[in-house]
């Protein structure tokens, strides 16, 4: 059988794509993260190996054994949390290995995700290993255009949606984070390495009042092989529990986890759920 590999993080993505892969016809075998990937990922994978986030040389030595010519990256790992404690407590929880080490040291011209990530995927190439669109096998799980849920925008949403749209395409671009919550014409939150959970929750303390807007886009020159945006059922709740009005999301760039149970809490709760086609000659169009 063809084989995929699958270097699984945190959440649902990593599940959607083993998935996806498998009715495709395809064998898949599983780099699964420590303390990220998920127990189902190791259970229906057809061959599973757990390895170290900083362990490139790891992953690659193991898909090269198993024949494997295509990977995807797909799910979640907390950058931040390697932030909490000192560089020489980083190197004894993480134990990189030599090709990890040569990567973050010297092939990068700084941290930003998408320069790590570029890095590490020009590695695995020379390796003979290519990373390949993380959405390839799920991309029915993208958000479409238009109205997602029973309820739209008021004008005063809209205005929000149309600022917080051009202020979260020009982060993309920097490479900074890829949400936005604006109230009133007026930025209130933006996102960067905490993620967006924390970024809606700080977003929440500032304005008590509610009635925000969250905009999620893709970067203007998404990379499709990692760091896609993603929203699911637990966003939701923790818009609702932060008194947001609504969600603005880029249409076709987005990852909509568990789709129709995300839907059915948007509507239980108020929140108008969006999703928006971006139109580069001539703004953004919903």
């Amino acid at each position: 059988m063809p084989t995929l590999g699958l270097i699984a993080g945190q959440g649902e993505f990593p599940v959607l794509v083993l998935r996806g892969a498998k009715r495709a016809g395809l064998r898949v075998v599983v780099v699964g993260l420590k303390g990220n990937c998920p127990d189902s990922v190791r259970d229906e994978a057809d061959v599973f190996y757990p390895a170290g986030v900083v362990q490139l040389g790891k992953w690659i030595r193991i898909f090269q054994r198993e024949g494997v010519r295509q990977a995807i990256m797909a799910g979640r790992v907390r950058k931040a949390q390697m932030l909490e404690m000192p560089r020489w407590r980083q190197w004894l929880a993480y134990l990189p290995d030599w090709t990890s080490i040569k990567v973050w040291y010297f092939r990068t011209a700084d941290r930003r995700n998408d320069t790590l990530l570029r890095a590490v995927a020009d590695e695995m190439l020379q390796k003979g290993v290519e990373l390949i669109d993380s959405t390839a096998f799920c991309a029915d799980s993208l958000a479409t255009a238009g109205r997602l849920g029973s309820r739209d925008l008021t004008p005063a949403q809209a205005a929000d949606a149309d600022l917080g749209w051009q202020m979260a395409r020009e982060m993309g671009r920097l490479d900074i984070g890829q949400s936005v919550a604006v109230k009133d014409k007026d930025v209130i939150a933006v996102e960067a390495i905490e993620g967006t959970d924390a970024m809606i929750e700080r977003a929440g303390a500032l304005c008590r009042a509610g009635g925000w807007v969250l905009v999620k886009v893709a970067k203007p020159n998404q990379d499709m092989r990692f760091d896609v945006p993603t929203i699911g059922p637990d966003t939701i709740r923790q818009l609702a529990k932060h008194r947001a009005a609504a969600v603005v999301v880029e249409a076709g760039k987005t990852l909509m986890l568990s789709r129709e149970e995300t839907i059915k809490l948007a509507d239980q709760h108020g929140i108008a759920l969006i999703g928006r086609i971006n139109a580069p000659e001539q703004g953004a169009e919903i």
